[in-house]
């Protein structure tokens, strides 16, 4: 069952779904980790923990619940329009499949339209819907690539994301200050010329 959470802040409304059994799994799971890693989960400040993080884990992999494809087609148009159209600086936030551990940064995304186009505000949730699933970079690039070159049928499909992983920053080889760039094309952005008019405009100001 679908549990609905209201938080007004400052005459803004968030709301949360969770599935209550989803997170009473969740948490009775978070509660053995605690005391597996020598905590006491009946402590005061770790009380709530386990179905906190329950929710957390929920709202973090909400992309599954969701189609990108879909969420394309809800708002496509007809539109005699061939130039690169470019959403660049998408805020991405996802979790590392690997370690459980999350990975942020932005996304530059472009097609030529063959004949249609979509709403601006989908590209971001196509990003959204992506990311919020347990991810690599590298795939998470080429799914939305993917899904943009499938549904809108585009001349082509530009997607370039720049992320700092946690598992790389917190742990491991702890470089604290490493990017990592992925890209992927399709079509007209193929071409030289192209690919590079697409890595000029995401590289300059122009807000």
């Amino acid at each position: 069952m679908d549990h609905d959470e209201f938080d007004d802040v400052e005459g803004y409304k968030k709301i949360d779904r969770y599935n209550l059994k989803t997170v009473s799994d969740i948490a009775s799971k978070y509660k053995t980790i605690l005391t597996d890693m020598g905590e006491d989960p009946n402590r005061e400040g770790l009380l709530k923990t386990p179905e906190r993080v329950a929710k957390a884990m929920q709202y973090l992999t909400h992309g599954y619940d969701l189609d990108p494809a879909e969420i394309l087609k809800s708002a496509m148009f007809k539109e005699d329009y061939k130039q690169m159209v470019i959403v660049k600086d998408i805020e991405v936030y996802s979790m590392c499949e690997h370690h459980l551990l999350p990975f942020f940064g932005k996304a530059h995304v472009a097609y030529i339209p063959n004949g249609c186009v979509v709403g601006l505000s989908k590209i971001p949730r196509v990003v959204d819907a992506f990311s919020r699933r347990l991810q690599v970079q590298e795939r998470l690039t080429t799914e939305i690539r993917d899904c943009i070159h499938e549904t809108l049928k585009p001349m082509g499909v530009a997607v370039v994301i720049e992320c700092s992983h946690l598992c790389m920053q917190m742990r491991g080889i702890q470089k604290q200050n490493s990017v990592t760039t992925t890209s992927a094309f399709t079509g007209e952005f193929l071409k030289d010329t192209t690919r590079k008019e697409f890595i000029s405009l995401i590289s300059s100001k122009l807000h």
